[in-house]
C-alpha cells in the first residue's frame, strides 16, 4: 500500500493489516467436481479465509492467522466429508505464474472443454479454465514444473494455434523493432545483454520481423534500459543497432482483426463459386435457353449443368471449407468430435453422392443424374458466413477492456533534471516507456501517462473514468494522481511510482479480464450437454436417413411423397444431412459466457467490477444484504456538526481529535503551514448534555481553556448521500437490509432509525459478522456483504456475494466479489440490477439455443413433411445453424444498451443528481 504526505511518498505496509499465511491440503474422497465445490464453499465460509481453491484432489486456501488456524480449515474439510491432509504450509506467491493464452481454431464447446482438461491435467498446473467468448486460455501453473511454452506447445498438440498473451499478473511485456548489422553480429550476444537484467524474465528475438520480446517486471527495470542495452551492443566496426517500440497491432484486438479479415475473405471468395452454382442448379434450369445448353449431353448422360457444378463447388469444398477437416481430423484424432466433425460430414455426405451420380451418369446411357453439388458448397458458404459474422460479434463483446485501454496516453513529456533539481530537457516519449522515478510533465487538457504523485504544480484532475467521481479532484505536491485520467486546468510534474502492469488501470483491466474468463456454474449445463451433443446427432442423422430410406423401399409411405428429381435413397439422404448441419452447439455454448462477457464490461463502465460469472450468478439472487456502518453507510471521516471551535489545536491521534482538526484548518486556511497550540491534561466529563448529543448518533466533546468549561463540540461521522433513499429502493426489490457494526448499540441504532433499516447487531467483531452472515444462509437468504475494512474481510468471503466499497482496503477489495469503484451505496442497486438484467439475457438465451435445437432438428428429421409437405432443405438447415450462433451472440450484445435503474437517474440526493 502507498501512503501520501506532504510532498513526500512513503511506500510500505500498513501496521493495520493482519498477516497472510497459505497452505495446501491433500483432499481425499472427492469423486466429482460437485464433491470440490463442496469443500471450496465450506472453507470460504470459515471467518479469516482470504482465499481456497480446489482442483485436483488438492485444497489450496489462503488465510489470516488471527482469525484462524490450518487445523480448523482441516477439520472443516473434514466435517464435509473427505479426508484432507496438510502438505505445505506458506505456499509462496512466487512460485505461482499464471499467463494468458489466445488459442484460434476452437469451433464449438466441446473443443473448450477438451482443452481445459488437457490443460488441468499437465503436471505443475493448479488451475486452467478456458473461455468461450474470447478463446482465451488463463492457466495458473508453477513455473519451476512447467513452463508457458510448454503450454503453448500442448495446445498446438491437439490442433489449435496458440498465441501468449501475458505472463503473469506482476509481469509487463513489450516488443522492440530492432534495426543495424543483423548479418553481421550474433544475435544471441544481444539476447543473453537482455536477460543479464535485474527484472527480465524472458527474451525473445524473431530475425525474420527484428523484433525482440521481453518479459519483465516494471519495479526492477523498463523499456528506455532495454534499448540503452541493445544500442550499446554492437558499436564499432559491425555498425550499431538502433531500437524502438514495435510498432502497434500485434496484441489481442489484432488477432482477432485478423481472423475476422480471414473468415471474410474465405466467404467472399466461395461466393464466387457459389453463387454460379446455385444459378446454375437452381435459376438457368427455367430459361429456356439456358436449360438446353445446361442439358446438354457430354458423355451418355453426363450433361453441361453437372460438370459445371462439379467443377464449381470443388474449390468450395476443399480449399475454402479445408479448416473443416483439418480441425475435424484433430478432433477426431484426440477422442472427441466437434462441430466441424458435423460440417464436414453433412457436407461429404452431399459432394461425394454428387460425385458418384455424375460418374455413374457418365459411364450409363440410362441412368439421370441427381447432384447435390449446390448442397454442400452452399452450406460452406453459409457457414462461412456465420463464422464471420459471429467472430465480428463475439469481437465487440471485448469492447469495455479496449476504452479503458485506450484510456492510457499515446505520448508523455519526460523531464530531465540537474544535480540541483533544475529542468534541463523536456523529450516527448513513447508513454510505454516511462519506468518508475520518472517525473512526467502534464499540461493542461492531457492524460495522465502514469500512476504517481504530484511533485510540483496545482491543479484539479478529472478522475471519473477511474473512480467514478464526477467533479474534478484538486491536486497539489505530495497528492497522488492515476493514469489515464485528466488534467484540467494547471501544469504538474509527477513522478511515476506503478507503471506497466502495476498501474491501477492495468490492475482494473486485468480483473476484468479474469472476471471475463471466469465461468458461471449456469453453463456447466451447456459444457455437460456438449460432451454428448455431437455424438448423438450423429447417431440421430444416421437413424433418420435409414428410417426414411426403409420405409421408402418398403413402401411405408406413398411414392407421391418423392419429389420428381430425386428418388428414396435421395430423399433420405437429404433428411439425414438436413439433421447433421442443422445441429448447433456453439450457440448453447455461447450462452453464458458471452452475456457474462458484456455484463462484466458495462458493470466496469458503471464502475462495478464484478469478478467473474460466480459472483454474477449470485448476485441476481440475493434477497438479504448486511450493511457494516463506517465508511460503508457513513462516510468514514467523523466531522464537527454542531459548535464553535474556542481552541485551535490537540496533540490526540484519535479520529475523533481530527475531525476536530480539521474543522480548526476550515479558519486558518490561508496558510501554508500554521503553528498550532498544544493541549494538556485532557480530562473526560459526564453531563447531560453528552447524552442528548449521542442519542443523535454524535460523540460530545467538552472544550475548557485555562480549566473553565467553554463549550461542547459535536462530532458525528455523517451519512453518505443516498444511504436513506438506497435502503428504501431496496425494500422495493424485496431486499432485506440489516447492519451490523462493532460500534456502540446507542450510535448503531440512531444511524439504522436514520437509514430506515431494522435488524441492527452492534459492537460485533469479524468473527460475529462471519457468522451472522452464515445464521441468514442457514435461514434461507441469499446473503451480499457490503463492507470496506479489514474487518469486513471475513463476512465479505462467508457472504454469497462480498460487494466492498472502493475507497476501502485492500484486503477488503481482494476478499470481495464485486468490487464499488465510485464507494457510492446507489451501486449496490446497480451491481444487483445488472446481474438480474444479465442473467434474464442468459436464460433467454438458453432458451433460444435450446429450442432451436429441440424444435430444429424434428423438423430438419422431415417430422412435418407427413402432414403438410414441408422439408428443410440442407442449405438452409447450414444458414439456420449459421444463423443461431449469431443470434445468441446478439442478444447478449444488447447488454451494452443496459442503463441503470431510472429512479437512480432522477435521484437527488441532498440537492446533488446522482451520474
Amino acid at each position: 500500500m502507498v501512503f501520501h504526505t506532504r510532498g513526500a511518498l512513503v511506500d510500505g505496509e500498513s501496521s493495520m493489516e493482519p498477516m497472510e499465511a497459505r497452505v495446501l491440503f491433500s483432499v481425499t474422497g472427492m469423486t466429482c467436481s460437485a464433491c470440490a465445490r463442496s469443500v471450496e464453499k465450506a472453507v470460504k465460509r470459515l471467518p479469516g479465509i482470504k482465499k481456497a481453491d480446489v482442483l485436483n484432489n488438492r485444497a489450496g486456501v489462503m488465510f489470516y492467522p488471527d482469525y484462524i488456524d490450518e487445523e480448523t480449515i482441516r477439520v472443516t474439510i473434514e466435517d464435509v466429508g473427505f479426508e484432507a491432509t496438510l502438505i505445505m504450509e506458506e505456499m509462496n506467491e512466487k512460485y505461482t505464474r499464471i499467463c494468458r493464452i489466445l488459442i484460434k481454431g476452437m469451433p464449438c464447446t466441446a473443443c473448450y472443454t477438451k482443452v481445459e482438461s488437457i490443460l488441468r491435467a499437465i503436471r505443475g498446473v493448479h488451475r486452467a479454465q478456458v473461455a468461450s467468448a474470447t478463446d482465451e486460455a488463463e492457466v495458473h501453473y508453477d513455473p519451476l514444473i512447467v513452463s508457458h511454452d510448454q503450454l503453448m506447445k500442448t495446445i498446438e498438440d491437439i490442433g489449435f494455434e496458440a498465441i501468449l498473451i501475458s505472463t503473469g499478473k506482476d509481469i509487463s511485456n513489450i516488443s522492440l523493432q530492432i534495426d543495424g548489422p543483423w548479418n553481421d553480429f550474433p544475435v544471441s550476444i544481444i539476447q543473453k545483454s537482455l536477460q543479464a537484467l535485474p527484472g527480465v524474465e524472458k527474451v525473445d528475438i524473431d530475425t525474420n520481423l527484428r523484433k525482440c520480446s521481453i518479459s519483465y517486471k516494471a519495479d526492477l527495470t523498463g523499456s528506455r534500459s532495454f534499448i540503452e542495452v541493445i544500442e550499446s551492443t554492437g558499436s564499432g566496426s559491425t555498425g550499431q543497432f538502433k531500437a524502438k517500440i514495435f510498432p502497434k497491432g500485434e496484441g489481442q484486438d489484432s488477432h482477432r482483426q485478423e481472423e475476422i479479415n480471414q473468415y471474410k475473405r474465405l466467404f467472399m471468395w466461395s461466393l464466387v463459386f457459389t453463387v454460379p452454382v446455385f444459378l446454375t442448379s437452381m435459376v438457368f434450369m427455367y430459361i429456356p435457353g439456358l436449360k438446353h445448353l445446361l442439358e446438354t449431353k457430354i458423355v451418355n448422360m453426363l450433361t453441361v449443368g453437372h460438370l459445371v457444378t462439379w467443377i464449381l463447388s470443388t474449390p468450395v469444398q476443399f480449399f475454402f471449407g479445408r479448416r473443416f477437416y483439418t480441425r475435424s481430423y484433430k478432433s477426431l484424432r484426440h477422442g472427441s468430435a466437434n462441430m466441424d466433425v458435423l460440417i464436414a460430414l453433412g457436407t461429404n455426405a452431399a459432394y461425394f453422392y454428387s460425385v458418384y451420380s455424375v460418374l455413374r451418369a457418365a459411364a450409363s446411357p440410362h441412368f439421370e443424374a441427381t447432384d447435390f453439388f449446390e448442397t454442400s458448397a452452399m452450406l460452406i458458404s453459409f457457414i462461412l458466413l456465420g463464422k464471420y459474422l459471429e467472430v465480428m460479434a463475439k469481437g465487440k463483446t471485448s469492447e469495455a477492456i479496449a476504452k479503458l485501454m485506450d484510456l492510457t496516453p499515446d505520448t508523455a513529456t519526460l523531464l530531465t533534471f540537474d544535480s540541483q533539481g533544475n529542468v534541463v530537457n523536456e523529450e516527448e516519449i513513447d508513454s510505454r516507456l516511462i519506468q518508475r522515478n520518472d517525473v512526467i510533465k502534464v499540461l493542461p487538457g492531457a492524460k495522465v501517462a502514469s500512476d504517481g504523485f504530484v511533485t510540483w504544480g496545482q491543479s484539479h484532475v478529472n478522475e471519473s473514468m477511474i473512480t467514478g467521481e464526477a467533479r474534478p479532484v484538486g491536486k497539489r505536491k505530495g497528492d497522488p494522481v492515476i493514469g489515464g485520467t485528466v488534467n484540467e486546468n494547471g501544469v504538474l510534474d509527477i513522478k511515476a511510482t506503478r507503471v506497466g502492469s502495476e498501474s491501477a488501470l492495468s490492475q482494473i483491466v486485468q480483473l476484468v479480464e479474469s472476471a471475463q474468463m471466469a465461468k458461471a456454474p449456469v453453463q456447466k449445463l451447456a459444457d455437460r450437454i456438449s460432451k454428448f451433443f455431437v455424438p448423438l446427432v450423429i447417431i440421430f442423422s444416421f437413424s433418420t436417413w435409414l428410417s426414411w430410406f426403409l420405409f421408402g423401399k418398403f413402401d411405408g409411405y406413398p411414392k407421391s411423397w418423392i419429389p420428381s428429381s430425386m428418388d428414396r435413397f435421395q430423399l433420405a439422404l437429404q433428411f439425414g444431412i438436413s439433421v447433421m448441419v442443422i445441429a448447433c452447439p456453439c450457440a448453447l455454448g455461447l450462452a453464458t459466457p458471452t452475456a457474462v462477457m458484456v455484463g462484466t464490461g458495462v458493470g466496469a463502465t458503471q464502475g462495478v467490477l464484478i469478478k467473474g460469472g460466480q459472483a454474477l450468478e449470485s448476485a441476481h439472487k440475493v434477497d438479504c444484504i448486511v450493511f457494516d456502518k463506517t465508511g460503508t453507510l457513513t462516510i468514514g471521516k467523523p466531522v464537527v456538526v454542531n459548535t464553535r471551535l474556542l481552541k485551535n489545536m490537540v496533540n490526540s491521534e484519535h479520529p475523533l481529535a481530527k475531525a476536530i482538526v480539521e474543522y480548526a484548518k476550515k479558519f486558518r486556511g490561508d496558510e501554508e503551514n500554521p503553528v498550532w497550540a498544544d493541549a494538556h491534561n485532557f480530562e473526560s466529563i459526564t453531563e447531560e448534555i453528552l447524552a442528548e448529543v449521542e442519542e443523535l448518533a454524535q460523540t460530545g466533546i467538552l472544550v475548557s481553556i485555562d480549566g473553565q468549561l467553554t463549550g461542547v463540540l459535536a462530532i458525528s461521522d455523517p451519512l453518505k448521500p443516498g444511504a436513506r433513499e438506497v435502503i428504501s429502493i431496496l425494500k422495493s426489490m424485496k431486499v432485506k437490509s440489516i447492519v451490523v457494526t462493532g460500534d456502540n448499540r446507542g450510535t448503531a441504532n440512531s444511524i439504522a432509525m436514520e437509514v430506515g433499516i431494522d435488524d441492527v447487531i452492534a459492537e460485533a467483531k469479524p468473527e460475529d459478522k462471519a457468522e451472522k452472515v452464515k445464521e441468514l444462509q442457514a435461514s434461507g437468504h441469499v446473503v451480499a456483504m457490503v463492507g470496506d475494512g479489514i474487518n469486513d474481510s471475513p463476512a465479505l468471503v462467508a457472504a454469497d456475494v462480498g460487494m466492498a466499497i472502493g475507497a476501502g482496503t485492500d484486503i477488503a477489495i481482494e476478499a470481495a466479489d464485486i468490487v464499488l469503484m465510485k464507494s457510492n451505496l446507489e451501486d449496490v442497486i446497480t451491481a444487483i440490477d445488472l446481474s438480474r438484467k444479465t442473467f434474464t439475457r442468459i436464460r433467454l438465451n438458453y432458451i433460444w439455443a435450446l429450442g432451436y435445437n429441440l424444435l430444429g432438428i424434428p423438423i430438419a428429421a422431415g417430422v412435418l413433411f407427413p402432414f403438410t409437405g414441408f422439408r428443410l432443405p440442407p442449405w438452409i438447415a447450414g444458414a439456420a445453424m449459421a444463423a443461431s450462433s449469431v443470434s445468441v451472440v446478439c442478444c447478449s450484445l444488447l447488454l451494452k444498451y443496459y442503463r441503470r435503474p431510472r429512479i437512480l437517474e432522477t435521484l437527488e440526493i441532498q440537492g446533488i443528481t446522482t451520474v
